[in-house]
């Protein structure tokens, strides 16, 4: 089972990718248009032109994991733009399963994922 902390770092590519690529045509998209590198474990979250699939790549240091969620019915609702020259998004955990579920991370109220506990 992966878990998702907020210790991981996740890339949303904000542009289309042709979703007949498998793992190595991904990490060669981390690569060349993102400007990251794959092997880095961070996760990196890819999306189809007709916003009705994603796609999840993953090194966890003995290999790699991909990842697809495709929607029954529908489209997801929310897709970023680029805030990034390399054409990605920093998503923080709760965000990425808000947009797993087909939520909309920009709207919703989600909390810090630091609180400091005070010693008595």
């Amino acid at each position: 089972m992966i878990q998702i902390t907020p210790h991981i770092r996740i890339f949303f590519c904000t542009e289309p990718v042709d979703f007949r690529k498998g793992i190595d045509g991904l990490a060669g998209v981390c690569r060349n248009f993102l400007k990251k590198d794959p092997f880095s474990g961070g996760m990196f979250i890819f999306r189809n032109k007709r916003r009705t699939s994603l796609k999840i790549l993953l090194y966890d240091g003995q290999g790699f994991w991909l990842f697809m969620k495709r929607l029954s019915r529908g489209r997801f609702n929310w897709f970023p733009e680029s805030q990034g020259a390399d054409g990605s998004l920093t998503l923080s955990a709760p965000q990425l399963q808000l947009l797993i579920w087909n939520g909309n991370p920009a709207s919703a109220r989600i909390g810090a994922d630091w609180q400091s506990i005070k010693v008595v």
